[in-house]
């Protein structure tokens, strides 16, 4: 009986072995099939699955919800629920992703009607991609999602949709929250932007300093938007993380110590003056209690009080006087654009800066009209700027032939001033070494710390009377807390009027206005806000940043890779507030969290500044003609290389 029963158990350990063995085998050949994922799909057929780790095709992000309530926006894989906001939908172009995201004021949550939550995770084997059995509407939900972390303000997009569902999520933890919010730097400092956009004019309704009118010659939108360079119509650029407010004084830091202009060919008398100005610029004596300067309103207010009376003693401008007009000679006084004419016009007047005798120049001008070259030689429909780029390139091979100081440079001690968006495609190449002062200062366009200069964009209606109606209310009777008004002109204006316009009564947010009787016009709305929005237009310059200080009210400046003007010399954090693009949702949270003392400390600042931004019909000290000249001069005297 024993031996029988000792048989028995060994007949069934064998048994119980073989199938072990048969297990194994299945699960290896299983695991040879298929991936990971469908393995367990096969052993565990249904039910929901735990994507909290690393998947091969999708990387999960944590809960929706937080005890403390706060909202975390996720996306999860199939089997999995499905809870928060339809971010958009994002386009591959060869391994670059763009995203076009729906910025509709309510957040469209997906239903369970929309997704069947108990789906199950189960592929047919022998598939060679887990999107075969997915549903297209599903498919495409995962492909297009973006993840937003709320609470603590990490953003993880999609970099990468290739290979059927192969998702990989990126984050991105440079964005303080807005507790340790810097009010007078830029807020947020997150890399999550709103994605694909095309390249265009910008600004071209600027409902500027008198009335909402746009008289100022320049031409419709629907217009304008159809003789546009091809070049800028069609042009369509996934864009990276923007460059912050502090991001920008570190590489201006930086420039001053690594830029330096190209080696002068031979020596001048006009080095060694530029040396010896350089010198005492950085041993400027300390400036107290100076009844024109605000010393917070500056990087280093006595070194710009030093090289400011350095410049009135010492900088001769040679202006030259080969161009015709209307491109050269001609400044157009009214306008948008009109920075670069009335630059030209009072220095062209001035007897202090400008000499007739080159060999003691400084600095070289050269006098064009970025608007007249547009308006004179562009081809409308043609869709090319090259001939405006070859008339310049013309221009500057004429004035190298006929005079050695271009040569001496290749002029890098020559400069312009230019307010057209195109000036910075039309002087990258064959001006690329000169001062360029212009108004589109965007850092992703080439703009060069150290040497280029952000010149303000000033709108003149009347050019007899460029101050009227100059100043605005107290802050105590500034009773509106935003406000904006304009043309919808780009990808980000239509964002903050969808998730702004007409939703609070605190924020003034309006498409193009259009004045009535009884009601607040645009600068009396601008006089009595506390606030002014200045989003960017087409290009990342507008001209409401000079108007919010024409007007005493602090600047938001929402564009992301603007250089402000006078940067060199400015501290902008101490008179604007500075919004990344991807945070206008928050934008009213923003604004509510600066206390009423450090506002009103930057409202002060924005009074003093306001002296730095007036055209006055004959210039005065510290005005913009004073401020633009400066700024050309500072660069190039600091661009000098101490001998070694």
């Amino acid at each position: 009986m024993g031996h029988d029963l000792k048989s028995w158990f060994q007949l069934d350990a064998r048994k119980l072995i073989w199938l072990i063995c048969a297990i194994m085998v299945i699960i290896t050949f299983q695991y040879l099939e298929l991936s990971s994922e469908n393995v367990l799909s096969a052993v565990v057929p249904s039910g929901k699955i735990s994507v909290e780790g690393q998947s091969s095709f999708l990387a999960s992000a944590p809960s929706s919800t937080e005890p403390d309530g706060t909202i975390r926006y996720v996306t999860h894989s199939i089997g999995l629920e499905y809870n928060g906001t339809y971010a958009g939908s994002e386009t591959v172009h060869g391994n670059e992703v763009s995203e076009e995201r729906d910025m509709d004021s309510n957040d469209d949550v997906i239903s369970e009607t929309d997704v069947d939550l108990n789906k199950s995770s189960t592929f047919e084997e022998g598939s060679e991609s887990p999107k075969e059995s997915l549903s297209e509407e599903l498919v495409d939900l995962i492909k297009n999602s973006t993840v937003y972390d709320a609470e603590s303000s990490k953003n993880m997009t999609t970099a990468e949709v290739e290979g059927g569902l192969s998702l990989e999520l990126s984050k991105e933890n440079n964005m303080a929250t807005l507790d340790s919010l810097n009010q007078t730097s830029a807020v947020n400092e997150a890399t999550n932007d709103f994605g694909t956009y095309e390249v265009n004019d910008k600004d071209q309704n600027s409902d500027s300093i008198l009335d909402n009118d746009n008289n100022s010659g320049r031409k419709s939108s629907s217009e304008e938007f159809e003789d546009y360079p091809e070049s800028y119509n069609n042009k369509t650029v996934a864009k990276e993380a923007p460059t912050t407010i502090a991001d920008m004084n570190n590489l201006l830091y930086r420039s001053r110590v690594s830029y330096h202009s190209t080696t002068p060919r031979w020596a001048s008398a006009a080095d060694k003056v530029l040396l010896n100005v350089r010198s005492q610029i950085e041993k400027a004596p300390i400036l107290e209690n100076d009844q024109q300067l605000y010393a917070p309103l500056y990087r280093n207010v006595s070194m710009f009080k030093r090289s400011y009376e350095l410049m009135e003693s010492t900088l001769k401008v040679y202006i030259y006087k080969e161009g015709k007009k209307p491109i050269f000679h001609k400044p157009v006084l009214k306008g948008i654009y009109a920075s670069e004419g009335w630059f030209m016009k009072q220095l062209q007047a001035n007897r202090n800066f400008v000499t007739k005798k080159p060999r003691e120049a400084q600095l070289f001008y050269l006098p064009f009209s970025s608007r007249m070259l547009e308006e004179t030689l562009y081809v409308p429909d043609s869709h090319s700027i090259q001939n405006l780029v070859e008339y310049l390139k013309n221009y500057a091979d004429t004035i190298a032939a006929k005079y050695p100081y271009w040569n001496r440079t290749q002029g890098a001690d020559h400069f312009l001033v230019a307010c057209h968006d195109w000036a910075t495609s039309e002087t990258k190449e064959y001006m690329a070494n000169c001062i360029r002062a212009l108004c589109n200062s965007d850092i992703r366009e080439g703009y060069i710390f150290g040497k280029d200069v952000s010149l303000p964009e000033t709108t003149i209606r009347n050019p007899q009377r460029p101050l009227r109606d100059l100043g605005g209310e107290p802050p105590s009777k500034r009773s509106i807390l935003a406000f904006f008004a304009g043309g919808m002109h780009g990808y980000l204006r239509p964002i903050l009027l969808q998730q702004w316009g007409n939703k609070d009564p605190d924020m003034k947010i309006f498409g193009t206005m259009h004045n009535g009787k009884g009601k607040l016009n645009y600068a009396q709305h601008m006089k009595r806000s506390k606030y002014c929005i200045c989003p960017r237009g087409y290009e990342v310059n507008s001209p409401r940043v000079v108007e919010a200080i024409f007007y005493e009210c602090v600047p938001v400046i929402i564009s992301d890779n603007f250089i402000p003007p006078f940067f060199e010399v400015l501290n902008w954090e101490s008179l604007a507030v500075f919004v990344l693009e991807k945070d206008i949702p928050n934008l009213k949270k923003i604004l509510l969290s600066i206390p009423d003392e450090r506002y009103r400390q930057m409202q002060l600042s924005v009074k003093k500044a306001q002296q730095h931004f007036l055209w006055h019909p004959r210039p005065v000290k510290y005005d913009i003609f004073h401020m633009i000249l400066h700024s050309v001069w500072y660069n190039r005297v600091l661009q000098m290389e101490k001998p070694r």
